[in-house]
């Protein structure tokens, strides 16, 4: 199969501290990341004076642009970071949270342009990056299927080619439930919706993202940051670098374990074949011209002589030679 894409994201973990955007990417790309990711967002164009915080933001209610204010960048320092992932040799992502951002992003020219789950019913916002045509990854968090559907046909309605979108199943609980993952949930939108399906995974741990590759994700997206103890509304629902470069390499395994659509006999399996199958076998001594019976043979290992599912085709045919107790019965038997 594809190599699954895994994008680190890193979202707002930088603290709005460029020098800690970087040491993200640091980790990011030593991890084995293909991507990292971040968030870019004008406060007043993304939330007004009353729009309080998520629960799991802060405790205590507090205002959403207070907290978005202190996690923000100006957009030139995006700028900053894309050249500075060009420099580590890992791709640079950002997702937008308002069309002026959006236009911003644009201008950059992202490989894949992420529309986070909030912005899923935004239709201005779709409708300005659906014209760009540009490849799109659209995360449901929070979205009813009819929602996910309704995104999608808008998308393409204004613009965006079919086989660009890729839906990511996603909750959007920080951290998630385990039971509410609904990993089986992949398989389902890909069928359902008709695109490629991955997973931006806010649970703890690793499980759920390795998981979702066998069940056919083709993007897995990760929140990554440099100390869960950080205070910050994603830290601890994300995973620090060394979790993140168990992720990847438990991720490269389970490709590598999935293998094809088929069942073959493997190279590292042929080898053990004479040993442990069968082959027809002489139970009693048996004389040249006496006929094959139940009674005369049997079958026991090794498997280099006739097999077994032959046995009812010998029983009853006379034999071409004289056998031993124990002894294979010849090939030529059944020629």
């Amino acid at each position: 199969m594809n190599k699954t894409f895994i994008i680190a994201e890193a979202g707002v973990n930088h603290n709005g501290s460029l020098f800690l955007a970087k040491r993200i990417i640091d980790k990011a790309k030593k991890a084995g990341a293909d991507a990292v990711k971040f968030q870019t967002y004008i406060v007043e164009d993304l939330c007004d004076n009353h729009a309080l915080t998520a629960p799991y933001q802060s405790k205590k209610k507090k205002l959403q642009n207070k907290l978005l204010e202190k996690l923000s960048f100006k957009l030139e320092k995006y700028n900053i970071l894309k050249k500075y992932c060009k420099l580590k040799k890992i791709i640079f992502l950002s997702s937008a949270f308002d069309i002026k951002s959006l236009k911003f992003l644009i201008k950059l020219k992202l490989k894949y342009y992420k529309i986070p789950s909030g912005q899923i019913n935004d239709f201005p916002y779709l409708k300005e990056l659906a014209k760009h045509n540009k490849k799109i990854l659209l995360s449901t968090g929070m979205s009813t299927v009819k929602e996910v559907a309704n995104a999608v046909n808008f998308l393409i309605k204004f613009g965006t080619k079919k086989e660009n979108i890729t839906v990511l199943h996603c909750n959007s609980a920080y951290p998630t439930p385990n039971k509410d993952l609904n990993l089986k949930a992949i398989p389902f939108l890909k069928k359902k919706i008709g695109v490629e399906v991955g997973f931006s995974d806010h649970s703890k741990g690793i499980i759920a993202s390795i998981v979702a590759v066998s069940y056919g994700a083709r993007f897995i997206e990760k929140h990554l940051t440099i100390n869960k103890s950080m205070i910050g509304p994603d830290h601890k629902a994300s995973l620090n670098p060394k979790e993140f470069i168990q992720m990847v390499k438990n991720i490269r395994v389970a490709e590598c374990i999935m293998g094809e659509n088929k069942k073959k006999v493997t190279a590292s399996e042929k080898k053990n074949i004479n040993y442990v199958r069968k082959s027809i076998i002489a139970c009693d001594e048996i004389i040249k011209g006496e006929k094959f019976t139940e009674n005369n043979i049997t079958t026991k290992r090794p498997g280099y002589g006739i097999s077994p599912d032959q046995y009812f085709n010998l029983i009853g045919k006379k034999s071409k030679n004289n056998y031993k107790y124990n002894q294979i019965i010849n090939i030529k038997e059944i020629l």
